[in-house]
């Protein structure tokens, strides 16, 4: 199943994290690495703290939805990833963005993320990799993009 991943980090070596997330999500057996965007720096939402780097990653992967989120949470964890509160600065922090073309919504875990098309950090790197890509339910991430323009996204690498 093609799934897409949205990474982000604000503590420690902000790009050294998100470098290593990507380096875990490679080496997950039964999930590839299709493709991966540029790395981005954007501020924090709803939460001081130093700016954020993010990337996201298309991935093929053998997981059902819940079992790669497991996987997600344990690469966080690996990073010493605490949740204090809501849109609380963070080391790392991976989200499932899109699974396939599905729609999930349970208790531990909604897909497409409920938010992503209302965040440039997430749209900016996810356009990159795939500009012509649907978000089940809502509609082309290109119709989103003009109503995140506002919001800083710099391409830093």
């Amino acid at each position: 199943m093609i799934a897409y991943v949205g990474i982000g980090a604000n503590l420690g070596d902000a790009q050294a994290n998100v470098l290593d997330a990507l380096r875990r999500l490679a080496l997950l057996d039964g999930s590839t690495i299709i493709e991966t965007s540029g790395l981005y720096r954007t501020a924090p939402v709803d939460s001081s703290g130093p700016d954020y780097i993010n990337a996201v990653a298309c991935i093929d992967t053998s997981f059902d939805p819940h079992e790669l989120l497991q996987a997600l949470q344990d690469i966080e964890q690996a990073h010493g990833r605490e949740r204090p509160y809501r849109n609380a600065p963070r080391t790392l922090d991976l989200d499932l963005l899109l699974y396939g073309d599905q729609r999930i919504d349970t208790e531990t875990l909604t897909v497409p993320h409920p938010r992503m098309h209302e965040r440039g950090f997430v749209l900016a790197p996810l356009a990159e990799i795939a500009p012509d890509l649907v978000i089940p339910g809502l509609g082309a991430i290109h119709d989103y993009l003009p109503l995140v323009a506002s919001q800083a996204v710099e391409k830093v690498f």
